[in-house]
């Protein structure tokens, strides 16, 4: 398997969350010194306290992503690890930040890490459980697992307009979204889910299975590599 990945992005995305944490970190302190040392200004303190909250959340989010490893890229290379050298995956360098190309197709993964029973219910994604520290995450805003759906439509979208613009309406092969978890300790429960959902150590074996079918050809990854490659 191929990688490629932006790595200068990873990079600067990462020293951009460090920062932010430290900012907020900052901004805490000084919110919780005006409240001590200056009551008089309890407006002040409050705003610091609410802007530090918020900085926090992003530094959180940011650091996930981008700076602590093993990141999600990491996380999937080395569980895509072996894979035949047809299949290409791509991180940050197209218009999707995680995308599979190879024989069984074109897949935009959306990676996961949540820990807790995962299951998709009454057509909604939905996580409980996984201990204090994860509850009490979720409860803040960060671990959450949100709307896959509309995040899975949004980049399968983005990605088709992304190859309108560069072959033939007809030459456009199908995008597939695939949700995929993470964290070896999580329960997942798909359900009915009408997008692919599986934990990371299946993944592998998955796409095995589909190229045994060849959803497509030599030819046409290739020409899609050259796409992605701006060729």
């Amino acid at each position: 398997m191929k990688i490629i990945k932006n790595e200068k992005l990873i990079e600067r995305n990462g020293k951009i969350g460090n920062w932010i944490s430290l900012g907020a970190l900052l901004i805490l302190g000084a919110g919780m010194y005006l409240s001590i040392a200056r009551p008089e200004l309890l407006t002040y303190s409050l705003i610091c306290l609410a802007v530090g909250f918020i900085m926090t959340q992003v530094g959180m989010y940011m650091g996930s992503r981008w700076g602590r490893s093993p990141r999600p890229d990491e996380k999937l290379d080395a569980g895509l690890k072996g894979l035949h050298s047809e299949f290409s995956i791509y991180h940050y360098t197209s218009p999707v930040s995680h995308l599979l190309v190879g024989p069984s197709g074109v897949w935009v993964i959306l990676p996961y890490h949540q820990n807790g029973q995962v299951y998709f219910e009454k057509n909604r994604w939905k996580i409980r459980g996984g201990g204090f520290f994860q509850v009490y995450m979720r409860i803040f805003g960060q671990e959450g697992i949100g709307r896959p759906e509309l995040e899975a439509e949004g980049e399968v979208k983005s990605l088709r307009k992304f190859f309108a613009r560069k072959m033939d309406e007809a030459a456009i092969p199908e995008i597939k979204p695939i949700l995929v978890f993470t964290n070896d300790q999580v329960e997942l429960d798909a359900g009915e889910s009408p997008i692919p959902a599986m934990k990371l150590k299946q993944l592998k074996e998955f796409l095995r299975q589909g190229a045994k079918t060849r959803a497509l050809s030599s030819g046409q990854i290739a020409e899609i590599n050259s796409l992605l490659a701006g060729d």
